[in-house]
This record gives C-alpha cells, sequence and structure tokens, in this order.
C-alpha cells in the first residue's frame, strides 16, 4: 500500500505562541484531510496533536490526494499573517505493510515517516518506490533531493519532491544515470585533475547566514571551473551531498573524481572562520588543511587565496596572469553580494512567486552596488524564467528586458561568464542565431567547465541545423553533472529527433524523471516510425497536460534556423494527431 506521514512545520513554536488558536487551525486542517481522503482510496488511521497517518490502495492516489491538499492549504494561508500560517509537509512511501487485527507495522511505514520528517514546510516527499509508479502516470515534476541514510533504516533511500508545475523541475537535479554503462558515454574525467568542491558547511546562531557558506562553495567551484586544464564537477551534482551524511571522499568517488575540497563557516559578529581540507579520494587521505579566521569584509580576497591554494595544491600549472584575468570582478560592498545570494537560493526553485522573490532581492543588490554585473545578469535569467514558463503578461517584452540586463553585465564586467549565457539565451529565442552561438562560444571560452551553459549552447546549436555537435557538447554537460536535471535529457531528445535518430530520440526522453515536456518529442518521434498507437498515446497525455496545446503556436515559438526543421516536428506531432 502507499502510506503518507503529515505534519505541521515548527508546530511547538505556534504552540509556545498561542496553544489555543494553533490547535483549532490545525485541527481544521485535519479535518479536511478526514473529509477528503475518500475520494483518492485512502483511509486516515490516526493523528496525534499536529501529524496524521494515511494509507492507500494506490501511490497515484497518495501523491495526488497530498498535492492537493498543500494547494488548498496554500490558498488558506494567503492573507494570513506569517506567524499564523499553517504549513505541513507530506513523506509517502509505497510498500508492504504487516497487519495484525487494527495494527498496521512494517519498515515501509518507517520509511515513509522520516520523509516526512526531511520534507521541508510545504512540500510533498515521496520515496523512490512510490516514484517509480506515479512518474509516469502523474503530470508533476519531481526533483531528485538525493539518496538519503535515515536512522534505523538499513539501505539508502531515494527521495523525491513533487512539483505541482512539471516544468519547475525541468532544471532540477536528476536521478543520477549510470553513465558507465552506456556506450554513449565511454570518455572518462581525467583523474589527475578531476575536482568537487562539496557544499560548504555552516555554523552560526542566524540560519539566515547560511548564503556565507553557499557563496563560497560557488564562487569556488566557479573560479576553479575557468581553468581548462580542470574537470570540475558542477555545483549542481556537488549539491546532492549537502546534508553531508557521506564523507568527501566517498563522495567524490561516487562523482568520479579524485579530489574533494570540503569546508565549514563559522560566523560570529563581524568575524568568520573558515576550515578548509582538500582530500584524495584514491588514496583517501587529506593532502592538506587550513584554518582563515578574517573580518567578513574580507571575504572576496579569502575566495581568491583559497583557489589559489587549491590550484597549487592539485600541481595545476597556470600562470598567474591568466588567474588574474579570469578573476571575478566583486562588488564594492558585502551587502549586495548577500542580496544575489540570497536571490540565488529564491531562483533555483523555478517557481513564479519564488523567482519573482528573487527578482526583488537582485534589485536590491542594484541599489545597493549599481556597478554589480552578477546582479544584472541574475535579474536577466528572472525574465527569462518568465518567458519561458509563460509568467509574463508581455512575453515579448520579457525578452527584450533579459536582453537588456544581460548587456548590462557584460558591460560591466567582461570576465564574467554568466552576462554571456544570458545574452545566448536571449538571442536564440528571439531568432537572433549568430548572436547566439558568438555569445555561448564567448562564454564557454570564459568558464570551459560550466556544465548548465553547454546544455543551453547545445540546444541552441540543435535549433541552428548542428545536431551533431550539440549531442557531443550536451554529453560532455553529463560527465560534468552526474545529477544532470531533465532539461540536458529534453535538449539531447531534441537533437536526435531533429537527425531523424527517432529511436534515440524515444529512449532518451524515457530518461526524463518525468517526461510531461518531453511527449511532443515522443509522440512524433512514434509517428515518423510509423507506430501510430505509441504516438495517439503520447498525443493524449501532451493533451492532458496542456489543454489548450495548438502545434500551430508550438511551430511558431520554435526558434529554428530552418523551416523545414520546424515542419519536422509539426509534421510528426500532427500525424501523432496534436
Amino acid at each position: 500500500m502507499a502510506i503518507a506521514f503529515a505534519d505541521v512545520a515548527n508546530f511547538s513554536t505556534m504552540m509556545s505562541v498561542d496553544e489555543v488558536a494553533t490547535t483549532i487551525s490545525v485541527t481544521g486542517r485535519l479535518e479536511q484531510f478526514r473529509k477528503a481522503i475518500g475520494d483518492y482510496s485512502g483511509e486516515f488511521k490516526g493523528s496525534a496533536g499536529d501529524n496524521a497517518f494515511m494509507v492507500f490502495e494506490s501511490a497515484v492516489d497518495a501523491v495526488t490526494f497530498a498535492v492537493e491538499m498543500q494547494k488548498t492549504l496554500a490558498a488558506e494561508n494567503e492573507g494570513l499573517p506569517e506567524a499564523e500560517q499553517i504549513w505541513f509537509r507530506f513523506g509517502i512511501n509505497l510498500g508492504e505493510i504487516l497487519v495484525s487485527g487494527n495494527e498496521i507495522t512494517g519498515e515501509s511505514i518507517n520509511i515513509a515517516a522520516r520523509i516526512e520528517a526531511f520534507a521541508a514546510p510545504g512540500q510533498v516527499c515521496i520515496s523512490g518506490a512510490a516514484y517509480d509508479h506515479v512518474s509516469n502516470k502523474l503530470g508533476y515534476g519531481y526533483e531528485y533531493l538525493g539518496g538519503q541514510d535515515f536512522k534505523n533504516i538499513g539501505r539508502t533511500i531515494d527521495v523525491f519532491q513533487v512539483h505541482e508545475n512539471p516544468t519547475t523541475a525541468a532544471m532540477t537535479p536528476g536521478l543520477r544515470r549510470n553513465l558507465e554503462n552506456s556506450a554513449e558515454f565511454k570518455e572518462r574525467p581525467i583523474a589527475n585533475q578531476s575536482i568537487v568542491v562539496l557544499p560548504f558547511g555552516f555554523q552560526g546562531s542566524n540560519a539566515d547566514d547560511q548564503w556565507f557558506a553557499d557563496g563560497l562553495t560557488e564562487d569556488v567551484t566557479t573560479n576553479l571551473s575557468r581553468f581548462q586544464e580542470f574537470f570540475v564537477i558542477a555545483r549542481g551534482s556537488a549539491n546532492m551531498y549537502v546534508d553531508r551524511a557521506k564523507s568527501p571522499a566517498q563522495a567524490a568517488r561516487e562523482l568520479g573524481v579524485r579530489y574533494a575540497v570540503d569546508g565549514t563557516v563559522r560566523k560570529a559578529g563581524s568575524r568568520i572562520r573558515i576550515t578548509l581540507q582538500l582530500l584524495d579520494a584514491l588514496q583517501d587521505r587529506t593532502i592538506w588543511g587550513e584554518q582563515y579566521n578574517r573580518d567578513v569584509e574580507d571575504i572576496f580576497d579569502l575566495q581568491d587565496e583559497i583557489t589559489q591554494i587549491i590550484v597549487t595544491a592539485t600541481a595545476a600549472r597556470i600562470e598567474a596572469t591568466e588567474r588574474d584575468r579570469m578573476r571575478l570582478l566583486p562588488p564594492a560592498n558585502l551587502m549586495a553580494y548577500g542580496f544575489v545570494l540570497k536571490g540565488h537560493r529564491h531562483v533555483h526553485r523555478y517557481t513564479q512567486p519564488e523567482v519573482r522573490q528573487a527578482r526583488d532581492l537582485y534589485e536590491d543588490a542594484i541599489g545597493s552596488d549599481a556597478r554589480y554585473a552578477r546582479a544584472y545578469a541574475a535579474k536577466s535569467r528572472t525574465f527569462n524564467l518568465d518567458w519561458r514558463y509563460d509568467w509574463a503578461e508581455k512575453p515579448d517584452a520579457a525578452l527584450d528586458e533579459a536582453l537588456v540586463f544581460a548587456r548590462e553585465a557584460i558591460d560591466l564586467d567582461e570576465a564574467d561568464a554568466r552576462g554571456f549565457g544570458e545574452l545566448g539565451f536571449a538571442h536564440l529565442y528571439r531568432k537572433e542565431h549568430d548572436p547566439a552561438i558568438n555569445a555561448y562560444d564567448r562564454a564557454l571560452k570564459l568558464n570551459p567547465n560550466d556544465a548548465d551553459l553547454m546544455s543551453d549552447m547545445a540546444d541552441a546549436l540543435a535549433h541552428m541545423g548542428r545536431s551533431e555537435e550539440a549531442i557531443d557538447l550536451l554529453q560532455k554537460a553529463m560527465r560534468l553533472n552526474p545529477f544532470y536535471p531533465d532539461q540536458y535529457i529534453w535538449h539531447l531528445g531534441g537533437a536526435y529527433f531533429n537527425l531523424k535518430r527517432y529511436e534515440d530520440a524515444i529512449s532518451a526522453i524515457q530518461k526524463m524523471q518525468n517526461p510531461t515536456e518531453g511527449r511532443r518529442i515522443l509522440a512524433a518521434s512514434y509517428a515518423h516510425l510509423g507506430k501510430l498507437e505509441e504516438a495517439r498515446v503520447q498525443a493524449d497525455l501532451v493533451r492532458k497536460a496542456h489543454p489548450n496545446f495548438s502545434v500551430d503556436r508550438w511551430g511558431s515559438v520554435q526558434p529554428d534556423l530552418y523551416e523545414d526543421d520546424v515542419q519536422h516536428f509539426v509534421d510528426g506531432m500532427k500525424r501523432a494527431g496534436l
């Protein structure tokens, strides 16, 4: 059966402030669960205070129930002061249960309870077992949160967060694919110069200062990525080890690299202490360790110093002039830097409210330092997301804004790859193909190890009739980012389709965690193969996810250079019945 646990986040704190009001609010919401659960083949088995224990006949029903309840709860929280908002977290597992009279026990129940405790407020998290049953049956998105080693559970459990909107999960980390057994991924990282910067731990009294550790991790990764001699694991894949449950050496071995940088950040007032170590995963030994005690305002100098030490410790022969040329242009003040890093924590969640909040923070950064290039590049991305996910009232104006802010970022700092990457994306969907490729070329020269940039450039190449190059670039991106998101596979499937390698396109799209956005390619590929029954099944699923879908409109927004490529796709979708 499917087992679901739910409880209220911050319940104890809310009870300490207003016990009566909190009890009334929580009891009312639990009663909503009881009334609705029968419509989803579920049974409410019990509750104690703020939690609920439920079982369902299917994982599909359990996940659908949880998502619908979260939508209802979010609506009820609108307009309430933050201190009075009731946010539940759900954990769902699928497995065997033991029944004795009215007692229900079993490890499957313990796993669901652990997942619920792991979930963040407002989230629905599910086990890998539940994911296997729902991923191709429900039109949600699924974000891989890593393999978790829960207390008293004898094995690692894969955990996924459910996104109501599938497109918001398209760029989140994916379940690691077994590349070494695939003929397409024979090339291995260079063992002696491969490295991962693991998420730095944070120790401090104010959790809002976590961005210090996040920012230092990101910037050391970015600086190292700019050296072409290094094979640097992407930040998204490294972030799968943020819970620090596995040793740095173990994480490095799982990611297929030799070296791991690990560290902790402790902040007290205006002082910051950073402890670092560099490990050789093959020999399982620490090469060096160091501790730094500085004023917070010295953080930019400290980033450069740390990067240089890592470079020296891994015996890279890089001239000092090259290092100086590639150095990030820091903002004039730490406040602007903080606003940008806090914004990144919102924009990467890919929902409209979070992206708008990120934009506000980027605007705060620009207000604090009008010459901070990274803030302009980051703000450009928010307008691209508005366009991509159809959040903008005037889509063309959103692309114009993305272009303006990308250019501003480049004017302020021509050594930052991010501005050129945003410029390439904006040009592509304005169907300005040569400027798009030129921008991406410049971006990858500045940062040769940015896997997300590679994926974006590969998509641009595929839309310009250069699909073979796109496939090569995507395969390189997937080696750099082993937990690569669905977006990479979506781009890969599109490149195969353009080359009329329909079987390869189908195989690629079927590897997506959530193939909802790839079903157009599936439908067209099956149709061109003459497999009309399979094509119509996929077409039905496209219509289910997008009831107002129009082939002609989709064709009009495709940024292809050649009309024949657009018509090839449109013909396939129409043959499938769209």
